[in-house]
């Protein structure tokens, strides 16, 4: 057969494991200064942070704080061992456990994730459900800058959630683990 007639090879992208992704991380493969997280196998590029989104993160840290979430704590721009081919980097995760339980492994699980989204809303409420979704996270938040709007994820089923809900101003929720937790959606948003 000469290479005229040879059937032409598709290229293809490799799909990352978490496990090569962490072994990358750890040598320093990426840099210090790299701000990446893993969905789906690909690594994905974060967008820098611009000032209202770290406010808007700063303002939902410290109104959580003030919720009682029995054994358990929050965590803020640290990563989620969710699944063999993903670890996100939410802005806030209420995990389950203790700082010192991770001290070998990030959390693989979380009560509450909270993504804030300024420049990515599509991204979040697409791409970033269906992996939190698939593995069970329970209750999805993401701060809607643009809009200036909460959209809350819930009942998780496959690769969605079956409800979502839109709060902006002047309404209030309270996340599933801490129920007696009355949150303001303008204590949120900047």
């Amino acid at each position: 057969m000469t290479d005229a007639f040879r059937e032409p090879v598709s290229p293809h992208a490799h799909r990352w494991t978490r496990a090569e992704y962490e072994r990358i991380v750890e040598v320093g493969g990426f840099g210090a200064e790299a701000r990446l997280e893993l969905l789906d196998g690909d690594i994905v590029d974060m967008s820098p942070q611009k000032s209202a989104h770290a406010s808007t993160a700063d303002l939902t840290e410290a109104v959580l704080r003030a919720c009682t979430f029995p054994n358990a704590y929050i965590r803020t721009h640290k990563p989620l061992a969710i699944d063999d081919m993903s670890e996100p980097e939410p802005d806030i995760a209420v995990v389950p456990g203790a700082p010192r339980d991770y001290v070998h492994a990030h959390p693989s699980t979380a009560l509450l994730v909270i993504e804030v989204a300024d420049s990515s809303p599509g991204y979040d409420r697409e791409r970033k459900a269906r992996v939190y979704a698939r593995n069970g996270i329970a209750d999805y938040w993401i701060l809607n800058l643009r809009d200036q709007v909460l959209e809350i994820h819930r009942a998780p089923q496959g690769d969605a959630y079956r409800r979502r809900d839109t709060l902006g101003p002047g309404q209030q929720t309270s996340p599933l683990a801490a129920p007696d937790c009355v949150v303001r959606v303008d204590e949120l948003l900047p």
